[in-house]
């Protein structure tokens, strides 16, 4: 810890519904933060279906406590990592109603994160007890949602922001994710899940677009291997950075 108490902040990552690559870019988000200089912590909010132990190199790591809190994993990529993923069994399912659940995500908010200044909350899907109890206990500084192009998810992703605007948090801006497949044989660009939808609902709705993520096959082995593509510097870690850069834009002007 550090004499002096940073100032921290929350960043919520949310989506609305699954499916969408929300912890893929949640992980990305806090390491590309990392690499360009500030003190990231990362919590997996996902209580039912934590991946971030996987995706940030924690896979069986246990967190010790200091004082009653809960004490950050160290991953490889710079930053503390906290999530269910690394306090039960990987094969285990967690079978909690709302308040334990809520309960278990204040312990991990709480923790004692040392001298980081942004923790970075990977929410899970939907607008439900999780979701509200992080926003009324924890008031983030804002929230960045993700959605593919695809008209399903924007429908949810409205409902997203919806919620975080009600709760009185800031929509940073939104994240088009999946958005284009390059062919790795012939280098073909197609959209299996339409093209610019994210984009164009944002400016609907007056919200900032912080950037498009393609779908590309090194992301998902990527992912799979715990090698975020935002720790390194192939065209999917910038664009990862280029989305952080925007982020911390935002924060540094508030």
């Amino acid at each position: 810890m550090t004499a002096d108490k940073p100032q921290r902040r929350i960043i919520a990552v949310g989506s609305g519904k699954g499916g969408v690559g929300k912890s893929t870019l949640s992980a990305n988000l806090a390491v590309a933060l990392a690499r360009l200089g500030r003190k990231v912590g990362l919590v997996d909010a996902d209580i039912y279906g934590p991946s971030q132990p996987r995706l940030l190199q924690t896979e069986g790591v246990k967190p010790k406590a200091r004082n009653d809190k809960l004490v950050p994993v160290e991953s490889p990529f710079g930053l503390g990592v906290l999530s269910m993923g690394n306090l039960v069994e990987a094969d285990r399912a967690i079978a909690w109603r709302g308040p334990m659940a809520s309960g278990a995500l204040g312990q991990l908010i709480d923790a004692d994160w040392g001298d980081a200044e942004i923790i970075v909350v990977d929410l899970p899907p939907g607008t439900g007890d999780v979701q509200l109890t992080m926003l009324q206990r924890h008031k983030p500084a804002g929230a960045v949602i993700v959605s593919t192009p695809q008209d399903l998810a924007l429908i949810d992703a409205t409902r997203a922001m919806q919620l975080f605007h009600q709760a009185g948090v800031p929509v940073i801006g939104v994240v088009e994710n999946m958005a284009g497949y390059v062919c790795p044989h012939c280098g073909e660009v197609s959209d299996p899940f339409g093209s610019g939808g994210a984009e164009a609902e944002a400016g609907r709705r007056g919200e900032s677009f912080l950037g498009r993520v393609p779908l590309t096959l090194k992301i998902r082995e990527d992912s799979d291997a715990g090698k975020p593509p935002a720790a390194g510097d192939s065209p999917e870690g910038q664009a990862f950075l280029a989305i952080a850069r925007r982020v911390l834009t935002w924060l540094d002007n508030q």
